[in-house]
């Protein structure tokens, strides 16, 4: 079995039986737990035929890479890889377009809590090249804790041809950046917008931050220089959420 096509956690394996039942095949829950919410998934399960086994918990650590499978896994058919068509498709039927977009973001657990953030702030989806950055796996499926399931992930060939594509089509794009003057809670995010952030370590690429409309920054006061993209995205996000509102 391909560790591409488990996944595991409670709120992940829910997500993908709530949302897409028809791509689970069949589910692990471990052996002896008694947990209210695992009972809940069987009976859903078996509400959609799909087969449930019990298994030891050294299988299930086994099976999902020693992840925190909180007792349940899933094997799940391939979910379908979203590219540039099907965003500016999803661009042409959205009134105010909101999507994220990550440069070169390679670790899992960064991806799967900025799903999370994409989720809650409303955004229509989350852009990354296809090349040199994480993908949808089991462990940012678990990290998003369902928004795997809700939040299109458009993996694009060439991100720097797709950002010009969204700006044609009037989306206004913002980069986050450390040393930029412009000051981000004095940046407009009312309109059709994408956010870029920058990889882990290295930022945004030249390319990436050349094709930006503007750059800003989030005002740092402490001694840190830097936060985790997945904390930064969640306060780009959320200050476009707080201007849309107001």
């Amino acid at each position: 079995m391909k560790k591409q096509d488990i996944t595991f956690g409670i709120h992940a394996v829910e997500a993908v039986l709530k949302h897409s039942p028809e791509r689970v095949i069949e589910m692990w829950v471990q052996a002896g737990r008694d947990d209210q919410r695992l009972t809940a998934l069987v009976q859903t399960a078996a509400e959609f035929g799909v087969a449930v086994q019990t298994s030891a918990r050294k299988v299930l650590d086994e099976k999902s890479d020693n992840g925190q499978h909180q007792g349940v896994l899933a094997r799940v058919k391939p979910v379908k890889q979203l590219n540039e068509k099907d965003l500016l498709t999803l661009v042409e039927k959205t009134d105010m377009p909101f999507f994220l977009i990550l440069d070169g973001v390679t670790d899992p657990h960064n991806l799967g809590a900025c799903l999370r953030n994409a989720d809650a702030a409303g955004a229509h989806g989350v852009i990354v090249p296809r090349d040199n950055s994480v993908g949808l796996t089991p462990t940012v499926s678990k990290v998003a804790c369902g928004a795997a399931e809700v939040v299109p992930l458009f993996q694009v060939t060439n991100l720097a041809r797709t950002m010009k594509s969204l700006q044609d089509k009037g989306i206004w794009i913002v980069g986050a950046a450390g040393e930029a003057d412009s000051d981000l809670y004095k940046t407009d995010l009312k309109g059709p917008l994408a956010i870029a952030m920058g990889a882990e370590d290295k930022g945004l690429r030249r390319l990436t931050r050349e094709g930006c409309d503007s750059i800003a920054s989030i005002p740092m006061s402490g001694s840190v220089s830097s936060l985790n993209v997945s904390v930064a995205s969640g306060i780009c996000l959320f200050e476009a959420v707080r201007q849309r509102l107001s």
